[in-house]
């Protein structure tokens, strides 16, 4: 018998199929809808398909009007699912979403790679596409990122080979669209390197460290004065520095802009040649192709540029067994349509949405309803029964969406609808009066509020906090006239300045659903009525209208007082706040102890020889004591568990988040108010307490950045804290 003859390791197969070819088919492979090469058996490949929370047809790679596969499961937007703070559920979203991704795939409707996460920060709540993002802080935008990557590509044993390529999204700094003279693609972000540090960069970090991502995607701003895809030290050290290994493709004609609009180029072949020099592999669009032969032969480039991104470019093909004939023997092979709008997925969107979901204003416990109480319910608002108001942006076409109205009739046969508004934007007030009266003949009312995509969307950003148009106005028309207080259900993505309801004694309860995808309409009968205890928090600050008046183009993240700049971010924010980050009610109500803590940490005398490497232990500034992270030669042992007690007090069993931040004592100007260091999702038994454990990370998540861009942990008093209750730590050197 032969014996079975080795094959080839992936780099090896990379550069071999790199140099069979011409320089011709080569350029041919530099945008997202690479050429095939017939006389190799090389077919087409299309690099860009969309999954974000659900596979969509924003890009070419996907097809919903030709083949057995016409729709896909709508999850709730990512800003909703992020409230969960749960990191299974995370996962567990984003394995459902590849499975549909491959299924369709298998069919030949969609394509291998796909462009999501969106892990930029939150940073201004008037961002447009703050809703695809896990939130403002970076500690969770890391850990969703971590939790996508994995659950999405797999992770199926020798030299990388996956499912599926995740993209972490858009490299870096990138929070801006349309807002007053600045756009997206010739917006230059100045950020210091203390934001960079600690701000900015820890979610691509752990998206490509930790959750070992095959793209990154560069974005079309700048970042002081350079464009992003040009900023070969940013793209090198995702190399370098973080164990990258995948491609780079730029954000959708980026590269073009980058002499057309951002002038930072003399000509078209200059801008070819910045961005391969900077190790950027693949453009979104068709500009290398169109120039970059020319710019070989006017010596800008060499072959060897373009021989580098195509070996990235194969490299992930390989991995993704594009160009093996004997993969059938994966099980992700076997999907196809039956794999796609399952039950089982409707069901996880479902429990996504439940665990989203924030409870703000419950006064007197008007919530949960009886349905033994409820005879007549009206359901007011211009997107109570609208399908698409559901999904948010990158929404693709849903399986079966449950619109609010349609969902309530389940639970109250007599369910009113009056849309009160025409549209979202509620400029007139002509079906005002058809509300009013549908409210005054109801026993409950439930006003539905907020945004959509005319407010809130990518390449718009909003201008005010406030509820678009005279949506304000209807709230208080139907607040005044109903039998009890209303219920206001808020829409969308981004924080809405309800203050006004927040004190209103009209208003009994707010709850905000963010956009909860196709089962919308299904789920929030159940919350309203007590078959779920909400327990979600908020991923972001809820900021005041005056917020408004703070420059959006300004990206510090810290505050100025000499400037009247208040920060930004629970982490820096000295404002005033509408609801604060991690803000969240329950039907039931919970207490925490601290069950065991440690009382000191001490760097010098840790169970491991040379925690500190041979620089000297701490330094001296400013009259305090700090150690460089930098320094620590084990960050590892420094971590430590912390055991919490959580009791439910309440008549009713709940899940919830329980997050635990931490500040410290001794700080310098601009360190963290505090910070997020840990958080678990846990179900508690009415009546009865849980026992949690959280495993902290000083290093990563107590530290932060000096103005020299070094991450620094205080020697002295943190304070660990918990709901109410604080505990005190020492760490000495």
């Amino acid at each position: 018998m032969e014996p079975r003859r080795r094959r080839m390791p992936f780099p090896a197969r990379a550069r071999a199929l790199v140099s069979l070819l011409t320089l011709d088919e080569k350029i041919a492979q530099l945008s997202n809808t690479a050429a095939g090469v017939p006389r190799l058996g090389i077919p087409p490949f299309e690099w860009w398909s969309e999954s974000l929370h659900g596979v969509c047809d924003n890009g070419p790679g996907i097809n919903f009007s030709s083949g057995p596969v016409r729709s896909a499961t709508t999850f709730p937007q990512v800003i909703l699912s992020a409230a969960a703070f749960n990191r299974s559920l995370w996962r567990t979203v984003a394995q459902a979403i590849a499975v549909e991704a491959r299924a369709m795939h298998n069919s030949g409707q969609a394509g291998l790679t796909f462009w999501a996460p969106n892990i930029n920060v939150f940073r201004d709540p008037r961002w447009g596409r703050g809703q695809e993002t896990p939130g403002e802080d970076p500690a969770v935008i890391s850990a969703y990122s971590v939790e996508y990557v994995k659950g999405f590509q797999g992770d199926y044993g020798e030299e990388g080979r996956m499912m599926l390529s995740a993209c972490c999204k858009h490299y870096i700094a990138y929070d801006l669209e349309k807002w007053k003279g600045f756009t997206r693609y010739t917006f230059d972000a100045k950020v210091n390197v203390q934001d960079m540090e600690d701000t900015y960069q820890p979610p691509f970090k752990s998206c490509i460290q930790e959750g070992r991502a095959s793209c990154l995607m560069c974005s079309y701003n700048q970042v002081n004065g350079v464009p992003a895809c040009a900023r070969k030290d940013i793209l090198q050290k995702a190399r370098d520095e973080w164990g990258f290994q995948g491609y780079v493709t730029s954000d959708c004609d980026a590269v073009a802009i980058i002499h057309e609009n951002q002038t930072y180029t003399v000509s078209d072949e200059d801008s070819v040649a910045v961005v391969l020099k900077a190790g950027m592999d693949i453009n979104c669009g068709s500009f290398l192709i169109r120039h970059t032969k020319s710019a070989i032969e006017k010596g800008k480039i060499q072959e060897e540029d373009i021989n580098h991104a195509l070996f990235n470019l194969f490299s992930v093909q390989l991995r993704l067994g594009f160009f093996d004939q004997s993969n059938g023997n994966q099980w992700f092979t076997q999907l196809g349509p039956n794999n796609v709008c399952t039950r089982e997925h409707r069901e996880l969107a479902a429990e996504a949405v439940r665990q989203g979901a924030v409870l703000l204003k419950n006064d007197n416990s008007f919530l949960p309803l009886k349905r033994s109480e409820v005879g007549h319910i009206a359901i007011i608002g211009p997107g109570a029964d609208d399908p698409y108001i559901l999904g948010g942006d990158y929404t693709g076409v849903p399986c079966d969406s449950t619109t609010f109205v349609k969902g309530m009739q389940t639970y109250v046969s007599q369910t009113t609808f009056a849309a009160g508004c025409k549209d979202v934007p509620c400029n007139s007030t002509d079906g005002f009066g058809e509300a009013i009266e549908a409210a005054k003949r109801a026993d409950i009312v439930v006003l539905i509020a907020g945004l959509n995509l005319t407010e809130e969307t990518e390449d718009h950003d909003r201008v005010s906090l406030l509820l678009p148009g005279s949506q304000m106005d209807l709230v208080h028309a139907i607040a005044g006239v109903t039998k009890k207080p209303l219920v206001l259900v808020l829409l969308g993505g981004g924080p809405v300045d309800v203050s006004f309801a927040k004190h209103d004694p009209h208003i009994a309860s707010i709850l905000w659903i963010g956009y909860p995808g196709e089962v919308g309409g299904h789920v929030l009968p159940e919350i309203l009525f007590g078959k779920y205890n909400p327990g979600g928090k908020l991923p972001i600050t809820w900021y005041p209208e005056s917020f408004t008046a703070v420059p959006m183009n300004d990206m510090n993240m810290r505050a100025d007082e000499s400037r009247g700049y208040p920060g930004r971010t629970y982490r820096f924010y000295t404002g005033d706040v509408v609801y604060g980050f991690g803000y969240g009610l329950s039907y039931s109500k919970y207490s925490y102890s601290f069950l065991q803590a440690p009382k000191k940490i001490s760097l010098s005398h840790s169970s491991l020889p040379d925690l500190i490497s041979r620089k000297p232990a701490y330094t001296r500034r400013d009259g305090l004591d700090y150690a460089q992270v930098e320094d620590i030669a084990s960050c590892e042992a420094l971590q430590f568990p912390v055991h919490i007690s959580v009791s439910n007090d309440g008549t009713m069993d709940g899940s919830h988040a329980v997050l635990l931040f931490a500040r410290s004592k001794p700080s310098f100007p601009g360190s963290p108010i505090k910070q997020l260091v840990g958080f678990e999702r846990v179900h508690t038994v009415a009546g009865r307490s849980t026992d949690l454990g959280i495993t902290v990370d000083p290093c990563k998540l107590m530290s932060s950045a000096n103005t020299e861009g070094r991450r620094v942990l205080f020697l002295g008093t943190h304070v660990l804290m918990v709901g109410e209750e604080e505990h005190e730590l020492l760490i000495e050197a």
